[in-house]
């Protein structure tokens, strides 16, 4: 198995169940889990990291991997500006702008479904466009990445400053 392989193994399953809830929660008040936040802190950098490592090889990839990074930190401190916050008695909750986390979403669905239509057409991805290296895989990925950490962060921060 190659470091591609793997990385893909694990980023699939946690990018289709966090663009699954993230969709389904996109619009609305939620309330805030500081597990669920931790959890986006933590592995997201990690994700980000290991691909990193398997795009090594590859400057190009290796600049959209970062430019995506940079914009989705961007995206994450202007979410947090456009989000309400409440402490209320039943607990803490808050309600996101719908239209950074559906965009996103979209485009990494876009990606994934233009990366299997290839596969559906030519057998299998061109060589030339590994999961782990595509620059514009990367780039999608880093920038939904870099929101979903800077946005937990900046939720934790919230209740931390609110106590």
């Amino acid at each position: 198995m190659t470091p591609q392989t793997v990385v893909v193994i694990a980023v699939v399953p946690l990018v289709a169940w966090r663009l699954y809830s993230r969709m389904r929660r996109l619009v609305g008040r939620q309330r805030s889990r500081p597990s669920r936040h931790w959890t986006a802190v933590v592995l997201f950098p990690l994700l980000v990291l290991m691909l990193a490592l398997a795009a090594a090889a590859n400057a190009t990839a290796l600049a959209a991997l970062a430019g995506g990074v940079a914009v989705g930190c961007g995206l994450g401190v202007a979410g947090l500006r456009l989000t309400r916050f409440e402490r209320t008695p039943d607990g803490w909750f808050y309600t996101p702008n719908a239209h950074i986390g559906i965009v996103l979403s979209v485009l990494l669905v876009a990606r994934i479904a233009w990366r299997l239509l290839e596969v559906a057409l030519h057998g299998a991805a061109p060589a030339s466009a590994q999961w782990g290296s595509s620059p514009l895989t990367l780039v999608v990925f880093g920038m939904l990445a870099a929101y979903y950490s800077v946005y937990a962060a900046g939720i934790l921060r919230w209740r931390r400053s609110a106590k």
